[in-house]
């Protein structure tokens, strides 16, 4: 269902190329046009863009031109801010597409809006909407910078990519961008509990079962256009059998999907994730795929999930790959970058990495060790050649005077003490021989003994 459908009354008719939220039929309208915010009030989520003396209020309340550009995953209220900002500042409201309009439909609409403002009388002001403002070319963006430089219109720009890449500059430095956030489990609850009392939606005609609610939960993944459908779907089998509640079975039977047992705030959440990581410790990369799915189907947070493969990553493969962090990282980057469903594919590309290669704990049996070690009080000073001798008299007092340079021996690795005394001598990193720690294993052993041939 497309974001870009309000009902704004008196709205005017659509610019070519692109629609007006006004124009679909109030009580014909799917059940999240229909439950919309009409104002700031009734936002539910994004409170840190909604505090007394915010840009979004003072824009909404205080009637000030200023461009937006929001940027935040789907379903989370991009258009809703849009309309919100036309309809409680009686700006005419003009939506275009960025998957339909072009160069030509941009212009008209500025074109359009400045002789509204060079009018005697009768002066209007225009808020010019675009969704999904990252399909763009750059020559279209480059076309919306005149009527945003000189505020011919007051544009609101969506997109669910990162703007820093896929926006002109020009045009973000001539907007405020707003970052919207998934909503939460809360948030969601709250909207389907007014859709389901308020009379623009299903003015109490059904009850929700709680199995029901909690599977649309997982189901929504912080989207609230998703909740909204999936809910009017589950509505709409209801309402065929007559039934006065909508149960588990007619919400899995409306949208098509089997109710995954699983609770992101219970066991389940926790035995799920932890099977996951001990199947890539395991390298059973089959059943890593089975938990990741589980999670996903689950809705789970893949900010959670990525999280747990960076951490894996250096746990238990640390040095046997040394590149299986950057893919981790990289993964979770993806995450943030392009959202779901299609960061699915990216944290299913670390997962079969991680699970297929070579394993090794000596990172953490390493760092863990010394942590004891520290907290055992082993910190004795540091030996007067490594300290910092950079400021005047330091060389008086023997800091930094007999340290050797490393790249002044052949080897690159001079004989002297680095450790303090309490803890010198000490094997902390013990490298196995799988993978590509086999090498380092032979490195580390060749280096201490350079290190400790100190006569």
């Amino acid at each position: 269902m497309s974001e870009g459908l309000f009902d704004i009354p008196g709205a005017p008719a659509p610019a070519r190329g692109g629609g007006s939220l006004a124009d679909v039929d109030h009580t014909a309208a799917p059940l999240a046009v229909r439950m919309r915010p009409r104002s700031l009030d009734e936002l539910v989520g994004q409170q840190h863009l909604l505090a007394p003396g915010s840009p979004l209020r003072r824009l909404v309340e205080g009637d000030q031109p200023m461009s937006l550009l929001l940027w935040g995953p789907p379903g989370t209220g991009k258009t809703t801010i849009a309309a919100v900002v036309s309809h409680q500042t009686n700006r005419k409201f003009v939506e275009l597409s960025a998957v339909t309009a072009g160069v030509k439909d941009v212009r008209q609409v500025i074109d359009a809006a400045r002789r509204d403002l060079s009018r005697a009388t009768g002066t209007v002001e225009t808020v010019l909407f675009i969704d999904e403002v990252h399909r763009f070319t750059k020559a279209q963006q480059d076309a919306l910078l005149p009527g945003v430089e000189n505020r011919w219109v007051t544009l609101v720009a969506a997109t669910t990519e990162n703007p820093f890449f896929s926006v002109i500059s020009p045009l973000l430095s001539r907007s405020l961008l707003l970052t919207l956030e998934s909503l939460t489990d809360d948030d969601i609850a709250v909207l389907l509990d007014r859709a389901l009392t308020d009379e623009r939606g299903l003015n109490s005609e059904f009850e929700l079962a709680e199995d029901a609610r909690a599977h649309l939960l997982r189901m929504a993944g912080g989207d609230a256009r998703r909740a909204l459908t999936y809910l009017e779907a589950a509505a709409g089998g209801a309402r065929a059998k007559e039934a006065e509640v909508i149960d588990l079975k007619t919400l899995e039977t409306a949208v098509d999907r089997a109710a995954v047992r699983y609770d992101r705030a219970g066991d389940q959440h926790y035995d799920v994730a932890s099977a996951l990581i001990k199947s890539i410790r395991g390298s059973d990369v089959d059943a890593a795929m089975h938990y990741l799915a589980r999670m996903i189907e689950a809705g789970e947070d893949p900010r959670f999930i990525a999280r747990r493969l960076v951490i894996s990553a250096s746990e238990d493969i640390g040095m046997g790959d040394p590149t299986a962090l950057g893919v981790a990282v990289a993964a979770a980057e993806a995450v943030q970058l392009i959202g779901m469903p299609e960061a699915r594919i990216n944290l299913a590309q670390a997962v079969v990495a991680l699970a297929l290669a070579p394993k090794s704990n000596a990172v953490i049996m390493a760092v863990d060790a010394a942590i004891a070690d520290v907290k055992a009080g082993k910190v004795g000073p540091v030996p007067p050649h490594l300290r910092d001798a950079h400021y005047a008299g330091a060389k008086k007092i023997g800091h930094g005077s007999s340290y050797q340079y490393s790249h002044d021996d052949p080897r690159g690795i001079v004989p002297q003490q680095y450790a303090p005394d309490v803890i010198d001598g000490t094997d902390y990193y013990n490298p196995t021989r799988r993978g590509g720690e086999a090498a380092y294993a032979d490195r580390v052993a060749n280096i201490r003994k350079i290190l400790r041939d100190r006569k």
